[in-house]
């Protein structure tokens, strides 16, 4: 029987990091990148101008250790959660497909007088387009690692 492995067994604890401004941003989105997610696991609140993705989340921290000593590559359940949106678009997203798992591609803001957008490419074209008065984004580790599925590093291919 195999057994996931705990944050321990790497000595990381969860992440936990906040993104203020667009360098902070492109860090978020470096760790989030290639996370996978239900199209049912994204979430509008309208009321409280809160977006949130929850995220089976590549764990490329600790990809380089993974691939040194031979131990499988893991993922953890993590939320990306955007604060002060105003609005929320999507292009190319079928929302009825309930069955459909996307991946995340990019996390990338545009600066405007009034905030900005974010804009969340997904896998087979859709976009996320978020209205933002100011970069507010946290992303969350809330589960304990676990072993990749394919057993293999996310690749990208030009």
């Amino acid at each position: 029987m195999t057994q996931d492995a705990r944050f321990q067994d790497g000595d990381d604890a969860p992440l936990r990091l906040m993104a203020q401004d667009a360098r902070d941003l492109q860090v978020l989105a470096s760790l989030a990148q290639d996370a996978v997610f239900p199209i049912t696991e994204m979430t509008y609140a309208k009321r409280q101008h809160r977006f949130a993705l929850l995220l089976n989340r590549f764990r490329w921290e600790d990809s380089p250790a993974a691939a040194r000593t031979g131990r499988p590559f893991e993922r953890v359940r993590s939320l990306l959660v955007f604060e002060t949106v105003l609005s929320v678009r999507s292009q190319n997203l079928d929302r009825g497909d309930t069955a459909a798992v996307l991946s995340l591609l990019s996390v990338g803001f545009t600066p405007s007088d009034q905030g900005g957008a974010v804009e969340i490419v997904l896998s087979g074209g859709g976009v996320v387009l978020l209205e933002v008065e100011a970069i507010e984004v946290t992303l969350t580790d809330v589960s304990r690692p676990y072993r990749a599925n394919s057993g293999q590093a996310p690749a990208h291919t030009i």
